[in-house]
């Protein structure tokens, strides 16, 4: 996301060279952010060279947030385990290890600065507390480059804590520092390893940061020349410190280096990150730092923000996924802010106006059904499923080569596809080829990753998966996949048999998922209390202040955009839907959540709005239709939730006494899994089983469960896709998939 960025900053053409032979997709960071990946961030940089009180203030406040973050990661740590937030890191880089420039008429360097600062505020309660006071009521004298208070509006997790100042303080020495007594600063040169050189506080046994550098000794030397009564020792005994640093157990909160340490380190720890002589004229390191802090695991491994999930999150959890930047004696934050500008990233943030929504209240009236699995229901927390043989399990791999030729001919052109590769059986002495350990190993990893939390491998049910009649698997491939002649042969043969078991695991939950959701699911009637019922809430960037205003101005006027369609909100108006307004993904910076209406499901609604004006009075005349807009997870109804299917749109169709709910997926299918193999593009089969379990289990007749997928992507794409004959328009409808059409006639099928 940073490349482009970086390699036009460094200006080389043999990094360009180098770099530009790598880089399969430009993902600039514009998007990246924009579309909900990495962390947030605030950048807080003073405004021109500042006095040494004033450095240990603004310190202070950088060593006061990272706290907030340390203390909120370990008290809401149940709320943020889901979220795979690690426990927080103080980064502190500086320009140079070696002395490279003067204060006071003493030679300094910019980790000596750091080390000061931290021996100060050990030593000094009376200032360290002071400084901590001035910081929560704001009154440090300290400005940004726009002339604003560097600390408003921030630490609100503190506050809601109500301690005393002198009591933070031992709190910050005891939780950072391991040292509730504080004491003076011990610098430990760990002998075992070069370049680290270990940070605890005298009495203590534990190291709290480490100083990760090339010349220890210089370093040491300018230690001990200086006057700040920093105490320099030895350790023989300590392992590295550095390789442990991302271990969930590790004591250590701060690392401390010249910024070469960056290169090439990965870590999902960084939360904070303090500056020194930083961004003068560095552009593509400048870049470089900023791309290591801002990585972030998300949800189930997404690598997104919260704030980009739908549902509900934990209250606190913006502390954790916002990167913390504070930088003294550096251009960081008008060249970082330039760079931002320039890729079009609204720098002053975005402004919230709330809109509610207006359910149409005649609709929900009409005693229309809804299956749910009942909010007090977690399948999850109520059933554990052991790892076993399971026909309705069975999976699909297709690994053979597949080849598409096309040729002109005296009748045209012509196409054909060929397909190496046939229906394999592993035999089992090619299963005694396998490192069974390592596969067992590798699934239970899966499983974790997946969120397969209520699911149990027992290592010797893997082998039977594969050998059980009949077989469970269906395997197209060469000779050579299942009888290896060679090594490599049977690292081909490992890889098959992982992800064969992989499919079968998630195939096999899902099998389980549903046969609980059958069991627990109801029908309900719809209320506006369901939660896809939600207000919109519109972000406009703080830089559109017109358009903001204007927006706010419609909003308080009236009831215009609940009646109509206006430009300024970019809104479908379909009288059927059960609530009004139902906004449009906009082309500019004004998002909303939930989220606008992509192009396809535009395309749907307006289709479905059209079809039903026009057959009014004809094939309609009988039918009553409702249409609702089906939210992502923690609102909407969804179907195999590992797999995260929450179709688009539901559409309820009422005659008579009777009732069919259908399911209606806008989606395009060249990224889609074969039909056979895809839960949701063959979902209506499984729907037409569980209507009739859920009304005879409800004692509700005459409701009928449906789904459909309207493809964006065109027929005869589609058809090459699944690259066999006889898949015609016809036979694509009879599995309810159906394709978008100029006149909207595709949706007869579904009426």
């Amino acid at each position: 996301a940073t490349f482009g960025q970086a390699l036009s900053a460094a200006r080389r053409d043999d990094l360009t060279t180098e770099y530009g032979k790598s880089i399969v997709f430009d993902y600039s960071y514009k998007y990246f952010h924009g579309d909900g990946y990495g962390k947030d961030f605030r950048i807080l940089n003073l405004r021109e060279e500042t006095a040494e009180d004033k450095t240990n203030l603004l310190l202070t406040g950088n060593l006061l947030s990272f706290y907030e973050q340390q203390r909120c990661f370990f008290e809401e740590k149940t709320l943020l385990r889901p979220y795979g937030l690690e426990k927080p890191l103080w980064v502190f880089v500086g320009s140079s290890v070696n002395a490279v420039y003067s204060e006071s008429k003493r030679k300094r360097s910019d980790v000596l600065t750091i080390a000061r600062f931290i021996h100060w505020f050990l030593e000094n309660k009376r200032g360290a507390v002071k400084a901590i006071r001035s910081i929560i009521q704001g009154k440090t004298g300290l400005v940004n480059a726009e002339g604003e208070y560097v600390f408003a509006d921030r630490f609100e997790y503190i506050k809601t804590s109500r301690v005393a100042e002198d009591e933070l303080y031992r709190q910050i020495l005891s939780a950072v520092f391991h040292a509730p007594a504080g004491g003076s600063l011990h610098l430990c040169d760990i002998r075992g390893k070069s370049g680290e050189l270990g940070l605890k506080v005298g009495g203590s046994d534990t190291y709290f940061g480490l100083i990760y550098i090339g010349d220890t000794t210089a370093f040491k030397n300018l230690v001990s020349a200086d006057s700040s009564g920093i105490i320099v020792q030895e350790d023989v005994i300590a392992d590295s410190l550095f390789e442990g640093i991302n271990d969930p157990d590790t004591p250590i909160n701060i690392l401390i280096g010249a910024k070469k340490f960056m290169e090439g380190w990965n870590s999902w720890r960084v939360s904070n990150m303090g500056l020194l002589n930083i961004g003068r004229s560095e552009g593509s390191e400048i870049i470089q730092l900023f791309g290591r802090g801002v990585r972030l695991r998300g949800k189930k491994s997404c690598l997104k923000r919260s704030s980009s999930l739908s549902g509900a999150h934990p209250p606190f959890i913006k502390l954790l996924e916002t990167l913390n930047i504070f930088a003294v004696r550096a251009n960081y934050m008008a060249q970082f802010r330039d760079y931002l500008e320039r890729e079009g990233i609204d720098v002053d943030g975005m402004v919230e106006i709330p809109l509610s929504i207006l359910p149409n209240q005649d609709f929900l009236n009409q005693g229309l059904y809804v299956p749910r699995v009942p909010e007090d229901r977690v399948f999850k927390d109520e059933s554990y499923l052991v790892l076993a043989p399971l026909p309705a399990a069975k999976v699909f791999l297709d690994l053979s080569m597949k080849v598409f030729s096309m040729q002109s001919t005296s009748v045209g052109l012509t196409t054909s596809s060929l397909a190496s590769g046939r229906d394999r059986v592993i035999p089992d002495e090619s299963l005694s080829l396998i490192n069974w350990e390592d596969v067992y190993l590798n699934l239970v990893e899966y499983k974790e990753e997946k969120g397969l939390t209520n699911l149990i491998i027992q290592p010797n049910v893997l082998r039977s998966i594969l050998t059980t009649e009949p077989r469970l698997y269906k395997l197209i491939a060469d000779e050579s996949v299942v009888r290896p002649n060679s090594f490599s042969d049977v690292a081909v043969l490992q890889d098959t048999v992982l992800s064969i078991l992989r499919k079968y695991i998630e195939k096999y939950y899902h099998v389980c998922q549903e046969r609980w959701d059958s069991r627990v699911m109801a029908y309900g009637a719809l209320s506006v209390k369901d939660p896809n019922f939600k207000d919109y809430t519109i972000r406009v960037p703080r830089g559109e202040s017109d358009l903001a205003r204007a927006l706010e101005k419609l909003i308080e006027a009236g009831d215009r955009y609940y009646s109509s369609e206006l430009n300024e909100l970019k809104n479908i108006h379909f009288d059927r839907h059960l609530y009004q307004p139902l906004l449009i993904q906009r082309g500019d910076n004004v998002t909303c959540d939930p989220p606008g209406l992509k192009p396809s499901e535009l395309q749907f609604v307006r289709d479905i709005r059209d079809y039903a004006r026009r057959e009014a009075s004809a094939s309609l005349a009988s039918k009553e239709i409702y249409l609702l807009r089906n939210l992502s997870r923690g609102h909407g109804i969804g179907f195999f939730e590992n797999e995260g299917f929450y179709p688009d749109f539901i559409l309820w169709i009422k005659e008579s006494k009777k009732q069919r709910i259908v399911f209606i997926e806008p989606h395009g299918m060249m990224m889609e899994k074969s039909y056979w193999d895809s839960d949701k593009v063959s979902l209506h089969e499984r729907l037409s089983v569980l209507s009739g379990e859920l009304s005879k289990k409800g004692g509700i007749k005459n409701v009928m469960l449906d789904s459909f997928i309207i493809s964006k992507t065109p027929y005869d794409t589609l058809r090459s896709f699944y690259g066999e004959e006889g898949w015609t328009v016809d036979t694509f409808a009879e599995k309810h998939i159906l394709f978008f059409s100029d006149d909207g006639g595709y949706l007869k099928n579904i009426f």
